[in-house]
């Protein structure tokens, strides 16, 4: 107890005796007998009043054990179950926890982990990936100030995360290796790379990473197929001086929409495993290529240039046509590009779609333009003049960034005020004799389902010209006019519900697809109630199931499917907005592809934690040699605490006792 406290309490008597006293005591000539015990009820009275106010604390020490913590990392996986070893993890878990002396001397937590790491309820053996390397940094973040030992039951085969060998602990770590060791003679597809993407009578590469494990020498053959045809194979030698192999091919984009494909590798003699010769993969073919019809009424060298930008996308062709052909075929091309229109070009407007680039310059008839109704007017005068480029920071019709406008030479029209009528986005100004203008040299219009764009001046192949000299490439200019085409082109609207799934999902895991939804002004909905509808193309079993609200966007996990293909629909409640696509669950499981337990790295990691690796019939050698390991050893820790000298609650039921005694005496005795 602090002495300022005990000069407090001191205090508190004298006060208590000194009041108690100058009510019975002081100037009183005649003291009856029954004062001195109203003087002591008193005085105790506002003594153990003045105490509960003072409330002094006492300083008690308590010592504490704390044991060493073991940690039992129980792997959850489905490799476990593949190698049938459910019941050797179940009976070295009791071992653990009828072994007296390791219960005595630790305090033993037990995990199981797959992909994530849980306490130990009960084990399933159904997680679909492994994650060794979070399990242990799970439990050292756990016990980052203990001293700490960790049991790992596992086979040592990881499909996620960061490689456990190479796991930086401060705690030994003794790995239980289950499952076969053995070594088999086993070919595999480790790694297959293919774009999600391609256009078609395009061929789009795959890359496959091939991988022996054995020795000698072995032939396969690997093959890829397509609808249950052939579409590549090849011959392959591998040997133990020469294990791996990569086959690169170019497979043709023949049919459009979602195609899905399978790899595999021949299996070879005495080959245990033959899961991992397998992977199928999907390509979506796109059929976007699109044909750009030029229409000129004489020739210029802008023809050619935009020709040569259109085509420097490999999706797109161009041809140039004079206005006068009557062989021109419009129902072949799905853009136009008209140079300089004049009333040649009555027929051409009346048969081509809304979208279109309008080019005009010093041969434009702008009364012929005028006289169209095309939502652009101006009033033009038989004056040339040059028009140079002013960029808008913004223009928001499509991304497009400044690719040096401000120092492309000028383009030439006639002279006059333009007018648009419909809605309009200028890209770029027209700054006419050194004056910035809001008059517009390149401006997009969109009118309902109308979307076209006009370039006010000839001239631009100067513009590729300059774009080549200042960096040396095409490359910024045919990036620019291709963003325009393709903007222009494009006949996609822009949906209020955008859903992002797979097409392939391996078997046994959650399909996760995620929705984003709009309200009419397109900016996120989170009122919205969103529902997925997964439907088997084979026995057209329908699932439905709502999707969470996630931050921005709609989510959804879906588990439980069986390998095949499938269709889906995301709706949206109250609302006739959907949106279709399909997947694909395949018969491939990551846990299965491997044919022996990875005993060389667990044995790796044991080496480097000072730990040591036991197989799973040497568990009792395990737990002997920690139960006498000095290195873990029960500390005792001293705590100091701080508690009230006095029970507040007794106090106060004394106190009120006493006075209670205290009045009851002097009314008795006619003193009140």
């Amino acid at each position: 107890m602090e002495s300022l406290t005990l000069v407090y309490i001191v205090l508190a008597i004298l006060v208590s005796v000194t009041i108690a006293f100058f009510q019975y005591f002081y100037k009183t000539k005649k003291t009856p007998k029954i004062h001195v015990l109203l003087f002591f009820l008193k005085a105790l009275s506002l003594f153990l009043l003045i105490l509960l106010l003072i409330n002094p604390k006492i300083e008690t020490i308590e010592i504490e054990n704390k044991k060493p913590i073991l940690s039992v990392l129980v792997d959850n996986s489905l490799s476990v179950k593949y190698f049938k070893e459910e019941t050797a993890i179940t009976t070295i878990l009791k071992d653990i926890e009828e072994n007296k002396n390791v219960q005595d001397k630790f305090n033993v937590q037990l995990f199981s982990f797959g992909k994530t790491t849980t306490v130990l309820d009960s084990l399933s053996f159904l997680e679909t990936q492994t994650d060794i390397s979070q399990a242990i940094e799970s439990v050292n973040q756990l016990n980052k100030d203990a001293n700490n030992a960790t049991i790992l039951i596992s086979d040592g085969n990881q499909t996620n995360g960061d490689d456990y060998e190479y796991t930086n602990t401060k705690n030994s770590i003794y790995p239980i290796v289950i499952g076969d060791t053995t070594r088999y003679q086993d070919l595999e597809i480790s790694q297959l790379n293919v774009n999600k993407y391609s256009y078609i009578k395009n061929k789009f590469p795959v890359e496959v990473l091939l991988y022996y494990q054995g020795k000698g020498n072995v032939n396969s053959v690997f093959t890829i197929t397509h609808k249950g045809k052939r579409v590549f194979s090849k011959k392959l030698q591998f040997s133990s001086s020469n294990p791996s192999q990569t086959v690169s091919t170019n497979l043709l984009s023949g049919e459009k929409g979602l195609q899905y494909y399978s790899a595999s590798i021949r299996k070879i003699e005495n080959e245990k495993n033959i899961k991992n010769n397998y992977k199928n993969f999907s390509v979506e073919i796109l059929d976007e290529q699109t044909k750009v019809l030029i229409v000129s009424s004489f020739l210029h060298p802008d023809l050619g240039a935009i020709k040569k930008s259109i085509e420097s996308n490999k999706q797109r062709k161009a041809d140039i046509a004079l206005v006068s052909n009557k062989n021109i075929n419009i129902a072949d091309y799905q853009f136009f590009v008209l140079y300089q229109p004049n009333s040649y070009f009555k027929n051409i407007l009346e048969k081509i779609p809304s979208n279109y680039l309008l080019v005009s310059g010093t041969k434009t008839d702008w009364n012929f333009i005028n006289s169209q109704e095309l939502g652009i007017r101006k009033q033009a005068i038989n004056q040339i003049e040059e028009y140079a480029a002013i960029y808008n920071d913004n223009f928001l019709t499509f991304l497009q960034k400044d690719i040096g406008f401000n120092e492309f030479p000028p383009l030439r029209d006639k002279f006059g005020e333009v007018i648009l009528n419909n809605k309009s986005q200028n890209l770029l100004y027209q700054k006419y004799a050194g004056v910035e203008t809001q008059q517009p040299l390149l401006t997009t219009i969109e009118n309902n389902e109308e979307k076209y764009a006009v370039l006010f001046g000839e001239g631009i192949w100067k513009w590729r010209a300059a774009s080549f000299l200042k960096d040396q490439s095409f490359e910024e200019f045919d990036s620019f006019l291709g963003s325009l085409v393709q903007y222009l082109a494009s006949n996609k609207k822009r949906k209020r519900l955008e859903v992002n799934a797979e097409r392939l999902y391996p078997a046994n895991t959650p399909v996760s697809i995620t929705a984003f939804y709009v309200d009419k002004n397109f900016k996120f909905d989170n009122r919205a109630a969103l529902q997925l509808t997964i439907t088997n193309e084979k026995n057209k079993e329908k699932k439905t199931v709502p999707f969470s609200l996630v931050s921005n966007s709609y989510q959804v996990s879906v588990e439980g499917l069986s390998s095949g293909d499938y269709t889906y629909k995301v709706s949206v409640n109250n609302q006739n907005i959907s949106s279709y696509g399909k997947f694909k669950v395949t018969d491939y499981q990551v846990e299965q592809q491997f044919t022996n337990a990875n005993y060389k790295k667990l044995n790796s990691l044991a080496l480097k934690t000072n730990g040591k690796l036991f197989h799973a019939n040497k568990v009792n050698d395990l737990l002997e040699e920690l139960s006498v390991n000095k290195s873990y050893f029960t500390t005792q820790k001293s705590i100091t605490k701080k508690q009230n000298l006095i029970n507040w609650k007794w106090a106060l039921f004394l106190i009120i006792a006493l006075l209670s005694i205290e009045w009851f005496i002097r009314k008795y005795y006619g003193k009140i």
